[in-house]
């Protein structure tokens, strides 16, 4: 068994690369992408625009690792908002890795946790969208054949 990575506290690490869906890739791999700071903690509208750029180049993973630190970030009253985002975007990630369990459950998660801000979207997110296009996925899961490409969400209101 290899020794793990692990950080100046002790605490493992997986420095293994990952692909753009966030699979570990083999340690000598040279394909996988730039990973996330595990300690990467961005402002509001830094995060919205970096998760947002990451979904567009089909990178919802690491979206969601962005949005996981304006999670643990952000103050109390917003502490729901953020892990409902970050859901939404590892629900996308399970979708698209042939995960629809996974998927359908993180997304509802997600819906739920983001619907508490519908009325009043802080940060110029789009919640009323972001609530459609959940609520869109998981009704498309449960269909029979094949999944068509989700589309992607828009975090902010265009």
């Amino acid at each position: 068994m290899s020794e793990r990575d692990r950080d100046d506290t002790g605490k493992p690490l997986n420095a293994r690369p990952r692909d753009g869906l966030g699979r570990p890739l083999p340690r000598d791999s040279a394909d996988g992408v730039p990973r996330i700071p595990d300690d990467l903690r961005l402002p509001p509208d830094e995060a919205i625009t970096e998760a947002q750029r990451l979904l567009d180049h089909g990178m919802p993973f690491h979206a969601h690792e962005i949005l996981e630190g304006a999670w643990k970030n952000a103050p109390d009253e917003e502490r729901n908002l953020w892990q409902g985002l970050a859901q939404l975007a590892v629900g996308l990630t399970h979708l698209l890795r042939g995960n629809s369990k996974g998927a359908a459950s993180l997304l509802a998660q997600g819906h739920n946790r983001i619907r508490l801000y519908e009325v009043e979207s802080p940060h110029g997110l789009d919640i009323p969208g972001l609530l459609v296009w959940s609520e869109h996925l998981l009704a498309e899961i449960d269909r029979p054949g094949d999944f068509p490409a989700p589309p992607i969400p828009r975090l902010r209101i265009p």
